[in-house]
């Protein structure tokens, strides 16, 4: 009896085991989830973004202060969103705390706070500020990047700058 508890426990083991291994195998190498992308919350917005600096001299956006009361900070992760998605990101009005996003362009990831909003031009979603918009294009040559992939994130206890 001690005998074949024993090897219907061995046996148990082995296929567990087996198991295991055969699921580890068929995960996509490279696709693991991360903190972050459990945390997007609601659909991503596919467009473009520019860079905004309302403090360089002949930019149309408004002055240093940004739609949740803060002061335009271009050494800050941070970002405007199209107008008419201000609900989708947590409402971005004068008083309540910035929500944050994940946006992603190029292979490159970065967690911002959207703490702004404006009437951006046609086919762009997002306005990064300055800090943000050299991470994706250090010499602010290409003056829009297309196809950015803008991701809300759940809470408010983010801390912005690149991922990954």
């Amino acid at each position: 009896m001690m005998l074949s508890r024993s090897s219907a426990a061995i046996c148990g083991a082995l296929v567990a085991l087996a198991v295991s291994v055969t699921v580890a195998r068929s995960e996509p190498r490279g696709v693991r989830s991360s903190p972050v992308v459990d945390a997007t919350s609601g659909d991503a917005i596919v467009g473009a973004a520019s860079m905004y600096n309302p403090f360089k001299p002949g930019k149309e956006e408004g002055g240093p202060s940004t739609a949740s009361g803060e002061r335009y900070d271009p050494s800050a992760w941070t970002a405007a969103i199209k107008t008419n998605l201000r609900r989708k990101f947590g409402g971005v009005r004068f008083g309540a705390k910035p929500k944050y996003a994940l946006v992603e362009a190029d292979g490159k990831k970065v967690i911002v706070k959207i703490n702004d909003v404006g009437p951006l031009r046609p086919g762009r979603i997002i306005d990064l500020n300055e800090r943000t918009m050299r991470h994706f294009d250090p010499g602010l040559e290409l003056g829009v990047i297309d196809d950015v992939r803008v991701s809300p994130l759940a809470g408010d206890n983010w801390t912005p700058g690149p991922v990954g």
